[in-house]
């Protein structure tokens, strides 16, 4: 087992290494969600975490964790005998795969020996390891749906069920969660982010020396892992000894009125969804208290509590920043103070300071700004953090060239689907054969059986009963007539963007039109799970704006900063198209794509424009691509070029009226009663 990098040891991240502290002192804060560029150290720091953690009692030999103390009467592996005594183990911290199944996240049944012999063999899943412990999922937000809602159900009941054709298993499964990912790469969904009690942003230090300290203490553990680690020991000590002292004393922390009424009120001026934010800040702020070696809660623990578990629930769209007014939330915390009977908001922090090595809360600089690199441990040498992340690109200029658009008001878009069944990666919106959704047929299992098809498999097994020499109740079931359920649901796919950006589309009030429906395509894409791309072409050439990606918060950041104005090279953007979609084919194969080009279909640069415009419409349309072209034509005068490279494409065309879905339903509903 390779030697984990010392907590301690870590350099900066203040606020990461509270929250994983505070959820160490007291989990039913609900886990950490850690945000940020790739090489932070974000998994380092969670599985520096982990070891940190107290020992759990444990039934011996029960696969499920059970504490001996109040085990689970439901236990696969009970009942437990209550004098079959007791054993200590570390608390576990399990790692959630993004491409597991289903079978190796919930556990698996075999079917066969349930229904030839009535047994329940059950494998136990990663709910199961992590029962009374940490489960780490890297890159969250890469995550498929059926895993997210399987955790969202295990996450809320604190059990997880297996269920196959009326054969079912149940168990304990109470685990702090606590999940990395770069919003770079997509975000989460809205309903798995309020289920994370607190979230952090990382960023790698700016500061020279810092960065320099961080290097040096990684080359210092990559070329001896152990002796690293016992350098760091007494400190890591000190600290799993300061969680356990908190632990003793969080049961003895006073909540007051006044910090309750402090906490009801932030939260509504946030306008947070729901109540789950109001819960989760008053054990923050609890556990601030107990980290800090006090029984009773203050102002400032409130304040800190609102900055880790408010800014990720307050967004109401995904391109919407998280974070919070720092200036209205010290508004809302003064208006509502407590009375006389509340603390002291500011007591006397002890010889030992702020921060998670002195304290409840960061301590602060000279300039009274947190300090992003409290204390944990004395100084030693590195963690692994990041390069800096490349600088924004700004809008090159050029002949011709207007300033950026703003985009108009986003709606809600009509779905726009890819034809014909795919293979497909996890999503919601063209047709595929997937893990779940309705059966429509049944098949021989194709590894594992995980999905049985109960009437296929007795009807393959029914003309054999005779000959298998039956005679009493029940089928003889083999191995050969099982048969797995083959079912249909939906598919997320690559939407690609080709947004012409010329001086024909370039009319203020148009170009804005032209970036709201764009950006409320990426709003759908977002809410069905698909990656998405950005071409835009102007002037002589296109450009990959936005290469293929999962973060629809990139796309709509990209479209706001474009620039219009020059000829209009149609044909440079649907061979840039081409050249994209190839890459990715092979990149992701199952992931079929949809290209929508957004033109007004006008072709003026390059030599031959319209020409060479239809021969790339001619290529694409051979590969089979599906295409839509968001016709952007507009006067009293029209040239139908839009519906003509659509012809081309082999794909359709729709004005930008017709992609709002309030007209489709109206169109519906006026074919309707004419009808």
């Amino acid at each position: 087992m390779s030697t984990p990098y010392p907590f301690t040891a870590i350099v900066g991240m203040a606020d990461l290494r509270l929250a994983l502290l505070l959820n160490a002192v007291s989990p039913a804060v609900g886990g950490v969600l850690v945000r940020g560029e790739k090489g932070t150290a974000k998994s380092t720091a969670v599985r520096a975490m982990s070891a940190l953690l107290p020992a759990v009692e444990v039934v011996p030999g029960c696969r499920f964790g059970c504490d001996p103390a109040a085990a689970d009467l439901a236990c696969p592996d009970g009942p437990h005998d209550p004098d079959a005594g007791r054993e200590s183990r570390p608390a576990r911290m399990v790692e959630l795969p993004v491409g597991a199944s289903e079978d190796r996240l919930v556990g698996a049944l075999d079917i066969e020996r349930a229904l030839a012999e009535g047994v329940k063999a059950f494998e136990p899943g990663l709910l199961a390891d992590a029962h009374r412990g940490v489960l780490y999922v890297d890159e969250v937000n890469l995550l498929h749906d059926h895993l997210v809602d399987l955790l969202l159900d295990a996450a809320a009941m604190g059990a997880s069920y297996v269920e196959r054709e009326g054969v079912s298993v149940r168990h304990a499964a109470r685990f702090l969660l606590v999940g990395t990912m770069n919003p770079e790469e997509g975000e989460l969904r809205p309903q798995l982010l309020d289920r994370f009690g607190l979230t952090v942003e990382v960023a790698a230090s700016r500061e020279t020396e810092e960065r320099v300290q961080v290097v040096r203490r990684r080359l210092a553990y990559d070329a001896d892992p152990a002796g690293f680690a016992a350098a760091w020991r007494g400190e890591e000590r000190e600290l799993r000894e300061r969680i356990a002292a908190a632990r003793a004393l969080l049961p003895s922390v006073s909540l007051g009125d006044g910090a309750l009424r402090q906490i009801a009120a932030t939260c509504a001026a946030f306008e947070v969804d729901g109540m789950r934010a109001d819960i989760v800040m008053a054990r923050t702020a609890t556990a601030l208290a107990a980290w800090d070696g006090r029984t009773e809660v203050t102002d400032a623990d409130v304040r800190q509590a609102a900055l880790l578990a408010l800014p990720h629930r307050r967004r109401r769209n995904p391109f919407d920043a998280p974070g919070l007014d720092e200036d209205k939330l010290d508004e809302t915390l003064e208006r509502n103070r407590g009375g006389d009977d509340d603390p002291d908001p500011d007591p006397d922090p002890g010889p030992d300071g702020g921060g998670p090595d002195g304290g409840g809360r960061l301590p602060q600089g000279d300039d009274g700004a947190p300090d992003t690199a409290p204390d944990i441990a004395p100084p030693r040498e590195p963690a692994d953090s990041g390069a800096q992340p490349e600088p924004a690109q700004a809008p090159q200029g050029g002949v011709g060239e207007r300033a950026a658009v703003p985009a108009a008001e986003p709606f809600k878009a009509r779905a726009l689907t890819v034809p014909g069944l795919g293979e497909g990666a996890a999503g919601r919106r063209s047709r595929a054969r997937t893990a779940h959704g309705r059966t429509t047929g049944a098949r021989r299992p194709q590894g594992a059986l995980s999905k049985l098809h109960l009437a296929a498999t007795v009807h393959a097994a029914a003309p054999h009963q005779r000959a298998r020499g039956r005679g009493g109740p029940g089928l003889v079931i083999r191995r050969d007539d099982l048969r797995e359920a083959v079912r249909e649901g939906r598919e997320g796919n690559l939407v690609l963007f080709v947004v012409d950006a010329s001086g024909s589309m370039a009319a203020r009030q148009r170009m804005s039109a032209v970036k709201g429906a764009v950006l409320s395509l990426l709003l759908d894409a977002y809410q069905r799970r698909d990656k998405v791309g950005l071409i835009t072409f102007r002037g002589a050439t296109a450009e990959l704006a936005l290469p293929p990606t999962s973060s629809v918060e990139a796309g709509a950041a990209r479209l706001d900063r474009l620039p219009t104005g020059g000829r209009t090279p149609l044909a440079a953007g649907l061979l840039k198209a081409h050249d994209v979609l190839r890459v990715e084919r092979l990149r992701d194969a199952s992931r079929r794509p949809l290209l929508v080009v957004v033109t007004d279909g006008r072709a003026t640069g390059g030599p031959e424009p319209v020409r060479t415009a239809g021969r790339a419409a001619r290529l694409l349309a051979a590969e089979g691509t599906a295409s839509v072209v968001v016709d952007c034509e507009s006067g009293p005068v029209r040239l139908g070029l839009a519906g003509e490279l659509a012809r081309e494409l082999h794909g359709t065309a729709v004005t930008l009226d017709e992609l709002r879905a309030d007209s489709v339903a109206a169109l519906v509903r006026d074919v309707r009663r004419a009808a």
